[in-house]
């Protein structure tokens, strides 16, 4: 989920923290300091190619019969408030009485763990900023917010059914009185404010490729939160996070069957689609997070990510060699020259990964811990 960096690799110990917080809050900067609103990227975007609309227009049928049936039914989908305390079907008492045992079962959980589950959180939450970027893509967008198009319903789906993991989310961090909610609030209006900037441009194919990537991060992202949570002694959590990843599973089978799809239509286009966004590396459709004080606040919370196991760079090579063997890169036969050459340099990729990632293990090794401050836990200083 995060984008591709080498973070130190630091190992600490931490204790257990108190339910209550009451750390004070640091002071909000002005109005004209600098945020990445003031610092966006340029995002090119082009006509693409009639021929690759027409592909995407060829496989609405298709799209109906093999991608539609991966969203769920309403009816059949959890909603948020079964994981949580419900008031209105509980005595003062008894919601009282589950807040509480909330709390001391988040108790034992360090604030390295609470910095990723709210950067998770904050990326879940930013969701009206992604339902708009995939609106930007030619030939699959929702040309009138309503239409029947299957690569619209799709979308509308998609967003819907992911629109339950922030509500989930931010309602547990807010029970369990470990965070600072009015930082958080603030980072989540940042970010759908910034928008985002992945580097597809308005090409569908390139658009396909993230989301394929993006999802099967994700999935990993939260299962690893599930078993931190559950090592850590907070089974619901546990449960919360790992319900959420198998969501994004079987959102991520979806967008990889489109882009296997793609390979075997238009091999040579799909191929360079892969290529290229590779080149550019997968980044993390938060990375434009801030909070009001910290610019660098997602390079805090990736490397944050790294140090405790929840996203490293491994599960980054890790994903793209899942890839390559499930869409048999390796093995696709009479493409063009450049898409050889596309070929050759993303059946490479994950080795020359695992290299760069050993090198910069044995750097950080050689360099001092550092220590920052994340506004999300009162303006702790941690070390990364």
């Amino acid at each position: 989920m995060q984008t591709f960096a080498l973070p130190r690799s630091i190992t600490t110990t931490t204790q257990n923290h108190p339910t209550t917080a009451t750390f004070q809050r640091p002071p909000v900067v002005s109005a004209t300091a600098a945020t990445p609103l003031q610092h966006l990227h340029t995002q090119t975007t082009y006509s693409v190619a009639p021929e690759k609309t027409e592909v995407f227009k060829s496989l609405e049928h298709w799209a109906t019969q093999r991608v539609l049936p991966l969203l769920k039914p309403v009816e059949k989908c959890w909603q948020p408030i079964e994981f949580l305390p419900d008031p209105s079907k509980l005595s003062v008492d008894e919601f009282t009485d589950q807040v509480r045992g909330l709390q001391e079962r988040t108790a034992g959980l360090p604030d390295e763990y609470f910095v990723v589950l709210v950067g998770d959180m904050i990326t879940e939450d930013a969701l009206p900023t992604y339902q708009s970027w995939m609106n930007t893509h030619e030939g699959v967008r929702d040309e009138t917010g309503a239409s029947p198009s299957p690569w619209a319903v799709w979308t509308r789906g998609w967003t819907a059914e992911e629109n339950r993991h922030g509500d989930l989310l931010k309602n547990y961090l807010y029970l369990s009185g470990r965070v600072d909610m009015l930082m958080i609030e603030k980072t989540v209006q940042y970010l759908i404010g910034a928008g985002a900037d992945v580097g597809t441009a308005n090409d569908p194919y390139f658009g396909f490729v993230y989301t394929s990537f993006q999802e099967r991060a994700t999935f990993v992202s939260h299962g690893n939160t599930a078993k931190l949570a559950k090592e850590g002694g907070d089974p619901v959590l546990a449960r919360i996070c790992g319900t959420i990843a198998s969501d994004e599973r079987r959102h991520e089978i979806a967008y990889s069957r489109i882009v296997e799809k793609l390979l075997e239509v238009d091999p040579n286009g799909a191929m360079m689609a892969i290529s290229e966004m590779m080149r550019k590396k997968i980044t993390m459709p938060a990375h434009l997070m801030y909070d009001g004080l910290y610019p660098d606040l997602f390079e805090r919370f990736a490397a944050m990510a790294q140090k405790i196991g929840v996203y490293t760079a491994n599960d980054y090579a890790d994903i793209l060699e899942f890839f390559i063997g499930l869409w048999n890169l390796e093995k696709l036969q009479g493409l063009t020259g450049e898409a050889r050459r596309s070929q050759a340099f993303v059946c490479g990729l994950p080795r020359r990964i695992r290299k760069f990632q050993e090198r910069a293990d044995d750097r950080a090794r050689k360099l001092q811990p550092r220590r920052v401050n994340f506004s999300w836990i009162f303006n702790k200083e941690l070390t990364i």
